[in-house]
């Protein structure tokens, strides 16, 4: 949110919110109840002209401009070695706690998880699940589409039970600046609705 307040780039909303984590960190139950859950966050931060990924692992991240495709997130890492920003002490943290050895590609979903990220993308889970979605329909993904692929129970994307979505939104940035941008929200805590 303070992003979006702060800047007028989808560039400058990232420094934002990484120049905000560095100085706070991050952190909160992200459930309500009384069981404490707590995740590091991704975010998918879009402009008109262009798009990022960020990903987080305490005051650590990596982001990814999206050049192109179909881009998700999904409670995992999934930048792996086309990092274009960085915490600028990234590498140095991972070498001193013994998780990358200084000498082969670095890859920070690797590094920072313990997702096995070659399984990532065939997988069943939401991540996969949702960008085989996504790729389905490259190329020609409406708004109408694209909360299809979020009320899309089968898949996990649109969970159900104690970790029940609490929202989606769907937006669209026309690229020309005389067009207006057009978002919607849920308006309820599951998407079908």
């Amino acid at each position: 949110r303070l992003g979006l307040e702060r800047a007028d780039t989808a560039e400058k909303a990232l420094t934002v919110i990484v120049d905000l984590l560095e100085k706070y960190g991050q952190g909160g139950n992200c459930m309500e109840s009384h069981m404490v859950f707590t995740y590091h966050n991704s975010f998918l931060i879009a402009d008109r002209k262009e798009a990022w990924v960020l990903e987080t692992s305490g005051k650590y991240w990596a982001a990814e401009k999206v050049e192109g495709g179909v881009r998700n997130i999904s409670n995992q890492l999934s930048i792996t070695t086309k990092i274009d920003r960085e915490h600028p002490e990234l590498k140095e943290y991972a070498k001193s706690k013994g998780w990358w050895d200084g000498e082969k590609e670095f890859d920070f979903a690797a590094t920072y998880s313990y997702v096995n990220t070659a399984r990532m993308t065939t997988s069943r889970g939401r991540y996969s699940e949702g960008y085989k979605l996504l790729d389905k329909h490259k190329g020609s993904i409406t708004s109408e589409i694209m909360m299809e692929i979020l009320r899309d129970k089968e898949s996990g994307i649109n969970m159900e039970g104690g970790f029940m979505t609490t929202g989606s939104m769907v937006s669209v940035l026309p690229q020309q600046p005389n067009l207006p941008c057009i978002h919607f929200f849920t308006g309820t805590p599951d998407p079908a609705r």
